[in-house]
């Protein structure tokens, strides 16, 4: 599904990715764990297609497609979601209006017809049941007044009405409680299937005894440079990242 090979970026003068290898199939999860400053939200940033960085050697192949060559549109139209580690808030936009275009955008994507009102209705009322979210967010702008939870979980509500087959998911579990926690990690893995991929991006442990990955990978100065199984992540919890670090250098 996702190759990238050898992928450097800057922005400004300062490189921050130097070499990234990463393949991710379709059914897997990937967690990529880091210390801060690391190219973690980089690379998610990169993979979305924002502007604010340059690739300026290596490939992202895509579905057999060069994402790197796709705007941030067509990269939402072949299934790609990015879940922000900050979420915005939009005022003045409504929950399900903004949802409502978003889904039908995807649809037209697909070659589908937009949804009625009466299915849209239904469908919300499916998707919110995953993430535990209330009917009176669904209803309220865009993540305006929304706690940090409540946004969390709003991001994985739109993953739910989106279907992506990637979902990069940038440092979804900071700053949430065990509680809501458990709720967003658990509507991320309710929509695991064997057609999509998941990475997960995150500081620490705690959530992949939720969302259990298949690989895990350590970011370090901007390249992977260790890849286990999640037995690697308990490790990580444990000893911290200065034992690898050493090694690495």
């Amino acid at each position: 599904m996702l190759k990238i090979n050898n992928l450097h970026a800057v922005v400004g003068d300062r490189e921050i990715l130097r070499g990234i290898n990463l393949e991710v199939n379709a059914g897997e999860v990937h967690a990529i764990m880091g210390p801060n400053g690391s190219g973690k939200s980089t690379l998610a940033s990169v993979l979305a297609g924002s502007d604010r960085y340059e690739v300026t050697e290596g490939t992202v192949t895509y579905n057999g497609k060069n994402l790197l060559d796709m705007s941030i549109e067509e990269r939402a139209c072949e299934g790609l979601f990015l879940g922000f580690q900050y979420p915005v808030e939009i005022p003045g936009v409504s929950m399900a209006n903004f949802l409502r275009h978003a889904v039908d955008e995807q649809r037209k994507c697909r070659g589908e017809e937009p949804l009625s009102a009466a299915e849209f209705l239904k469908m919300m009322r499916e998707k919110a049941k995953i993430v535990e979210i209330e009917n009176k967010l669904t209803n309220r702008a865009v993540n305006e007044g929304f706690s940090g939870g409540e946004k969390k979980r709003n991001e994985i509500f739109q993953m739910a009405m989106l279907e992506p087959k990637l979902a990069i998911l940038d440092e979804t579990d900071s700053g949430l409680d065990i509680d809501a926690l458990r709720i967003v990690a658990t509507g991320v893995t309710k929509l695991k299937r064997p057609d999509n991929a998941t990475i997960v991006i995150t500081h620490y442990q705690r959530l992949l005894d939720y969302i259990v990955p298949d690989f895990v990978h350590v970011l370090y100065d901007g390249r992977i440079i260790k890849t286990a199984g999640k037995e690697l992540a308990m490790e990580l919890e444990e000893k911290g990242y200065d034992w690898l670090i050493k090694e690495y250098r």
